[in-house]
């Protein structure tokens, strides 16, 4: 008997019981539940039950099925239930912290996991547990998840597969519910499948995102929830009002060429600001750089355009019009990026996947939802620049379209545009990946409010004493050499 391990179970064997006898009576164990002893004599009962939670389930209840819910969270409910398949139905509740609920029904199958002395349901079976009929348990704890978690993660399998693969694995599924005698379940899970693949009616699903397969338009559920958090961020958000006073043509042209050179730099397309002067300024490629040459022209091209700048969708179908229109104007110059078409395969960055190309229409729909009840231009730009950005829509230049889209809410709503200078570069992209990767959106809504400051400062049309300011700025400077100087400017001593 191996005492140094933190539970001990009892042993009918007399020498062996005689010894655990003692080292209880010595205080060098305890016991924590029937026939159940542990070394650990600090923390409580439950704590150690649940760490050592399928070693006590496998020699307590030898080879059982781990079922239902269960067997696809594999640990107990938020209430401690923890639901299994044996040879006979009982509750048991004599492990501090933990009730486990057994079922009678069939042994493990062929198809189940053998796990450590017990069995967990294969996919094919714990789906069709889950959509038995349930009743609650005093507390309010069901054995089966919500039919709309089955429904999603019958979604995710045309993703990671096809058609086929999900019409596969119902003729599998068949198979298992005739072993388990489940027919009346597979025939309901057969009709999901069918909803999901168009060939029956959608009035059997309860998940948004299995609906909006069954219509047409499947989203992607998680970039939804990041959606959602920024918006609850947005909606009673007191922003300041900066209006634009860059209202004349040539102004506003000004404010587009720095726009358009700062977007580009971000990504990686790299001019001396006078090398971007001289491209706009006189729509000539600078030979053996034609194709970032372009990229300026058509980033340009967009942002300039005083009438396109001030249009602002009002319907999800226009969402998808105007990025699809400005996307194919800004990437005119590289056909081989199809300007204006929606990705066909997916793209990442880094460790982070976008949107799967699949989902980027229904995604970009739902969350136009959003966007509809925000009121705020800046709330409205703000969230616009992350929806885009987020989606990822396109194969190429989804940074530079989603800033366009973001400044374009803030012309519609007569407010100063807003430039993300390379020295805040870094700052910009993390605020980003904590939204995105740890629902955090707060950093983001500051860094934007701090740019759309910083960017009201840039107003009128003399490129040198804008210039100027942004050098005073250290606007240019790379992120790991220098830090913005935020530097006021009056309008009155500009206008005089």
């Amino acid at each position: 008997m191996d005492f140094n391990k933190e539970i001990i179970f009892s042993s009918s064997e007399p020498n062996l019981s005689r010894r655990i006898s003692q080292a209880e009576a010595d205080g060098r164990l305890r016991k924590i539940a029937p026939r159940i002893y542990s070394t650990n004599l600090l923390d409580a009962p439950e704590n150690i039950i649940r760490r050592n939670f399928f070693e006590i389930l496998s020699w307590r209840f030898p080879d059982a099925v781990i079922s239902h819910r269960s067997a696809i969270e594999l640990r107990p409910t938020a209430e401690g239930h923890f639901f299994m398949t044996s040879t006979y139905s009982r509750k048991i509740t004599d492990l501090p912290g933990v009730t486990i609920n057994l079922y009678k029904g069939k042994p493990a199958l062929e198809s189940d996991t053998h796990f450590n002395g017990l069995y967990i349901s294969s996919e094919y079976r714990h789906m069709l547990e889950n959509l038995q009929e349930s009743r609650k348990t005093k507390d309010g704890v069901e054995k089966n998840l919500p039919q709309a978690e089955i429904e999603e993660r019958l979604e995710r399998m045309i993703l990671l597969g096809d058609e086929k693969s999900l019409n596969e694995f119902r003729d599998k599924a068949r198979e298992v519910a005739k072993e388990l005698e489940m027919m009346k379940e597979f025939d309901k899970l057969s009709a999901i499948i069918s909803a999901l693949l168009n060939t029956h009616s959608s009035k059997i699903l309860e998940s948004e995102t299995a609906k909006a397969r069954a219509g047409g338009t499947p989203f992607d559920k998680d970039r939804i929830e990041l959606f959602e958090i920024l918006f609850e961020q947005l909606k009673d958000r007191f922003f300041t009002e900066r209006r634009d006073r860059n209202n004349d043509e040539a102004s506003f042209r000004m404010f587009s060429f720095f726009e358009s050179y700062f977007s580009n730099y971000i990504e990686g397309t790299k001019f001396e600001i006078n090398e971007a002067k001289q491209i706009v300024d006189t729509g000539v490629t600078i030979p053996k750089r034609r194709e970032d040459s372009h990229d300026i022209l058509g980033t340009f091209a967009v942002l300039s355009n005083r009438h396109e700048m001030q249009k602002s969708p009002k319907s999800a179908d226009e969402l998808i019009i105007f990025l699809k229109h400005r996307h194919s104007i800004m990437m005119s110059g590289r056909p081989d990026l199809n300007p204006g078409i929606f990705k066909h395969k997916n793209n990442q960055a880094g460790n982070t996947f976008f949107v799967d190309y699949r989902l980027v229409e229904g995604t970009l729909r739902y969350g136009f939802r959003y966007f509809q009840l925000l009121k705020e231009p800046l709330a409205k730009a703000i969230y616009m620049m992350f929806l885009v950005s987020e989606v990822h829509p396109f194969l190429d230049g989804n940074g530079r379209i989603a800033r366009i889209m973001m400044n374009a809410e803030l012309v519609h709503g007569g407010q100063s545009r807003i430039i993300v200078p390379t020295v805040f570069r870094e700052d910009y992209l993390l605020a980003l990946r904590k939204l995105s990767q740890r629902k955090e959106p707060d950093t983001y809504i500051r860094v934007m409010e701090k740019m759309h400051h910083f960017s009201d400062n840039l107003f009128g049309n003399d490129f040198d004493e804008l210039n100027r300011y942004l050098l005073a700025s250290n606007a240019y400077e790379e992120p790991e050499t220098g830090r913005l100087q935020w530097i006021d400017r009056s309008f009155s001593s500009i206008s005089e």
